[in-house]
C-alpha cells in the first residue's frame, strides 16, 4: 500500500475516535456538574481547567480565551475551528481524509462520515449545543460508533483495515489515559479526592466517559481510584483499557509487516512491544508508586513515540530519508516537514 494512502486510513479513524472521546468526556462532565449546583465560579473553573490540561491544548486555549469557564471550554472543545482538536475540526479532518480515498471506501461508510460532517456544521448542531448539549453529544457518539461499525462490516481485512484499526486503538489508549489524568489536576490530586464523597462521583464520571461503568461494576464492585485505574489501564478484556488497545495495536503492526509477534522489524513494533510487555507485567501499584499523573504522562509520551515511529516506518518518503545526515539525524527540511505534520495531527 502507498504510504500516503496508509497514512490517510490511519488518521481518518483516529480523528473519528478522537471526536467520539471528546463528546463522551464533555457530556459526562456536564452531567457531573448537575450534581454540584452550589459551585462558585472558582470551583467551576476547577472542573473545567483540568479538561483543557488533560487534552494537552492548554497553550492554544490560553491564546484564544481569557478564562476557563463552562461556555469557553465547551466551545473550544466542541465547535471552535481554531482548535484543530475540537469535535468539529476532527470530523472535518476525518471527512477530508475519507474523501481522498473515497474509491476504496464503501458507499455506506462515505455517506456516514459525510452526514456527520454536514451535521456538525448545520444550524441544528448550533441549536443543540446551545439548548440541548446532551443530545448533541449523543448524536456525535452514535454517529462515530455507526461509522466504526460500518467500517468493521464493509472493509476487507487487508492493510487498509490494519492501518485503520491501528489508528483507532492508539487514539483510544491515549484518550483513556487523558480521562484518568483529569483527576491529577483537581485540588488534592487523585489520592485526595479518593477519600471524599465527591471523589466517587468523579471516578464514576471517568468510567462513564469510557463506557465502562457497567463492565466495572460487574467485575470490580465498589468504585475507588485504584480499582478504576486498574480496570482502565491493565484490564486484558475491556476494549477501552490501555492494555487491550496496545495489544490490538501490536497485532495490527505485525499484520502489516508480516513479522511474527514477539519479534520486531521496525521501531514502531519495538516501541509497541516494549510498552505491551510493561503493561502485561505491570500493576496498579506501579501506577501509583511514583504518582499517577507522572505514570499517565509517561504512557502518553510512549504513545507519541509509537506514533512517530509509525510515521517514520510507513509514511516518511524514501527521498526524504535520503536527506538525513550521515550521523542518522534528519536534515532540517525533513525534520521541519515531519514536525509540522505531527503537530497538526498528534496531541502532545
Amino acid at each position: 500500500m502507498l504510504s500516503r494512502v496508509a497514512n490517510t486510513f490511519y488518521w481518518m479513524v483516529r480523528y473519528v475516535e478522537r471526536a467520539d472521546n471528546l463528546a463522551r468526556l464533555i457530556d459526562v462532565i456536564q452531567q457531573l456538574l448537575l450534581d454540584s449546583e452550589r459551585l462558585d465560579s472558582e470551583r467551576l473553573r476547577g472542573f473545567w481547567q483540568p479538561i483543557i490540561l488533560s487534552t494537552g491544548d492548554d497553550e492554544v486555549f490560553s491564546s484564544l480565551y481569557d478564562k476557563a469557564g463552562s461556555a469557553e471550554v465547551i466551545r473550544f472543545l466542541t465547535d471552535d475551528l481554531r482548535n484543530s482538536n475540537s469535535i468539529t475540526s476532527c470530523i472535518g479532518l476525518a471527512r477530508e481524509n475519507a474523501r481522498t480515498v473515497r474509491d476504496q471506501l464503501s458507499d455506506e461508510l462515505w455517506e456516514e462520515i459525510n452526514a456527520l460532517y454536514l451535521f456538525t456544521r448545520s444550524e441544528e448542531a448550533n441549536r443543540l449545543i446551545a439548548s440541548d448539549p446532551p443530545r448533541y453529544y449523543a448524536n456525535i457518539r452514535r454517529s462515530a460508533e455507526t461509522f466504526l461499525g460500518i467500517a468493521s462490516s464493509t472493509i476487507s481485512r487487508n492493510e487498509a483495515w490494519d492501518f485503520m484499526d491501528l489508528g483507532r486503538h492508539l487514539e483510544r489508549a491515549d484518550k483513556t489515559t487523558r480521562f484518568l489524568d483529569v483527576a491529577s489536576y483537581l485540588p488534592g490530586g487523585a489520592e485526595g479526592v479518593e477519600m471524599a464523597a465527591p471523589g466517587i462521583l468523579h471516578w464514576t464520571a471517568i468510567l462513564r466517559s469510557c463506557g465502562a461503568l457497567g463492565a466495572f461494576r460487574a467485575f470490580k464492585g465498589g468504585i475507588h481510584a485504584r480499582g478504576v485505574v486498574d480496570f482502565l489501564v491493565f484490564s486484558k478484556d475491556f476494549p477501552r483499557s490501555v492494555r487491550f488497545c496496545i495489544e490490538k495495536a501490536d497485532v495490527s503492526l505485525h499484520r502489516i509487516s508480516g513479522t511474527p509477534r514477539g519479534t520486531f522489524s521496525n521501531d514502531a513494533e519495538r516501541e509497541t512491544g516494549r510498552l505491551l510487555a510493561d503493561l502485561n507485567f505491570g500493576s496498579t501499584e506501579d501506577a501509583f508508586a511514583g504518582g499517577l499523573h507522572e505514570y499517565l504522562d509517561s504512557l502518553q509520551g510512549r504513545f507519541n513515540r509509537i506514533g512517530e515511529a509509525i510515521f517514520e516506518s510507513y509514511v516518511l518518503m524514501p527521498e526524504r530519508i535520503e536527506l538525513c545526515d550521515v550521523d542518522g539525524s534528519r536534515s532540517p527540511s525533513a525534520l521541519a516537514a515531519w514536525q509540522m505534520q505531527q503537530q497538526q495531527q498528534q496531541q502532545q
